[in-house]
């Protein structure tokens, strides 16, 4: 069996973070999930170890992730968040804090719940991003606009060594069958930019048949990844339990290994589930 990185896990507990996203959510997210829901899951799917993903803008999630991961043994890392707009704060927080802990591997913002599609260009954030590329910490972008997109590359343009991840694909347009628009122009672009990677994950709920999508869905969209970026700066994430939206643990796992093990070889396979990961976040 391969191994595999899942470098997109969630954890929220409603009694311990606030997560404003989830009021009035109706669906089964809205409420306290813990890595015990998961680890079960895990031996099934051939998971060798997992990264847990910021799920709200306060210090709350990220403790909770971290201490999760202090009581996981198959928890490699945590992608945290920081106060961006405080360029003091976060560096504070850094030194103080973070830079001394074993499991922080990476920042990641909710941009994509910000009313400003430009939130990252403002100077404060600049400046703090600035900081994360000095100390080669890499940064998850949440892309659902073409505009967040157009953002990250006016990003990478002004701090060229920040080393940037595009979480779920940047949604590319499974549900229209587009192939490939204004994401795939935005994307092909981004490419060109060497510390740019894209992360293979959430594509069972962008596909927005739910239970129904199908390796042959996503594939045009994974092999589209795959050409820009190279097998070498991709790599797969789960979106757990976001994912439960879209059907089980396991099948989605099934359809992202039999989809990129049909476009590559057992060492380019390798490196898309397991190296590009481990390098990337440092685990």
């Amino acid at each position: 069996m391969q191994k595999i990185i899942d470098t997109h896990i969630h954890v929220w507990d409603l009694q311990k973070a606030a997560y404003p996203w989830l009021q009035n959510d109706t669906s089964i997210l809205n409420k306290t999930w813990q890595i015990e829901q998961l680890t079960p899951e895990i031996d099934t799917v051939g998971i060798t170890s997992g990264v847990l993903v910021q799920a709200s803008s306060n210090m709350e999630d990220t403790e909770l992730m971290l201490d999760t991961a202090r009581n996981t043994n198959w928890i490699s890392g945590v992608v945290a968040w920081l106060p961006l707009m405080d360029t003091a704060k976060t560096q504070q927080l850094l030194e103080e804090k973070f830079l001394q802990e074993k499991y922080f591997k990476g920042i990641r913002h909710q941009v994509h719940d910000e009313p400003n599609t430009k939130w990252l260009l403002q100077p404060a954030v600049l400046d703090s991003l600035k900081l994360l590329a000095e100390k080669d910490i890499p940064f998850d972008v949440v892309a659902v606009l073409p505009a967040h997109i157009e953002t990250a590359l006016e990003v990478a343009h002004k701090i060229p060594a920040l080393k940037m991840v595009f979480d779920h694909l940047s949604q590319p347009p499974i549900k229209t069958k587009e192939k490939f628009g204004i994401w795939g122009e935005l994307m092909r672009t981004a490419a060109q930019h060497k510390n740019f990677y894209a992360k293979i994950s959430g594509l069972g709920t962008t596909s927005g048949s739910h239970d129904s999508w199908s390796a042959e869905d996503v594939k045009p969209y994974i092999a589209f990844a795959l050409e820009h970026f190279g097998t070498q700066r991709c790599f797969c994430g789960g979106d757990w339990p976001v994912s439960q939206l879209a059907g089980s643990y396991s099948k989605l796992w099934n359809i992202y290994t039999t989809v990129v093990n049909s476009l590559v070889d057992q060492q380019e396979s390798e490196q898309i589930f397991y190296n590009n990961a481990q390098q990337f976040y440092h685990l």
